[in-house]
């Protein structure tokens, strides 16, 4: 009876394959959201992919978070699984936040700046799938994860720093002309940035983690 029993609680491997599969969903979304930043004919059939990676996203989500409260034995502790998941669930529903906007204000058209901070949001996700997915054997990857955390930080200043450029220059294009044009490319801009913070969030829990249980 209790050998059935088992069968039907999650393994700890399954934390693991699910975690994966989300951060698979982050990179798609990511390059979802680079092609739609390139404009042109395609923004609306990009936006629907991000729409569909996100939905895709949340039910993972939800079936970790039932996991956790189910499971009698857990690769880490409850509270960081759930932060953990949580903080890329963030990330993902950023990029469709970002959609949203370019949906609402039909741009087809965008910065190059934005396409920049779109190229790191790619390698960041790229990161963060390593990331999680050494998170398999902590301890052999200790020095890995430490690397990917710092460079997800750096990327985060990058974008920083190209957010600030971009403004700059959507500023001193619409100073004398339309003001909605600087509101709309603001708007995105931040939200873009915000998938940035996302990201370094996620490698802030990773790094929290590994510390704690080496």
């Amino acid at each position: 009876m209790f050998k059935w029993f088992q069968k039907l609680l999650p393994k700890e491997d399954a934390f693991f394959d699910l975690a994966d599969r989300h951060a698979e969903l982050l990179k798609l979304g990511a390059r979802a959201l680079r092609e739609m930043l390139a404009g042109g004919p395609n923004v609306a059939a990009c936006a629907a992919r991000i729409v569909k990676h996100e939905t895709d996203a949340d039910v993972i989500t939800r079936e970790i978070l039932m996991d956790v409260k189910r499971a009698f034995i857990t690769p880490f502790e409850r509270g960081d699984i759930q932060t953990r998941i949580n903080s890329m669930d963030d990330a993902i529903d950023q990029m469709r936040k970002t959609t949203k906007l370019v949906t609402l204000y039909e741009v087809n058209e965008f910065e190059p700046h934005m396409r920049d901070m779109a190229d790191a949001v790619i390698r960041s996700a790229d990161m963060i799938g390593e990331m999680v997915h050494a998170m398999r054997k902590m301890s052999e990857n200790a020095q890995r994860i430490g690397a990917l955390t710092e460079a997800v930080v750096n990327s985060e200043d990058l974008v920083d720093d190209l957010h600030e450029k971009g403004l700059k220059q959507l500023y001193l294009r619409h100073k004398n002309g339309s003001a909605m044009g600087f509101i709309v490319g603001t708007e995105i801009y931040d939200s873009l940035e915000k998938i940035m913070d996302r990201f370094e969030d996620v490698a802030n829990d990773v790094s929290g983690i590994l510390i704690a249980h080496l």
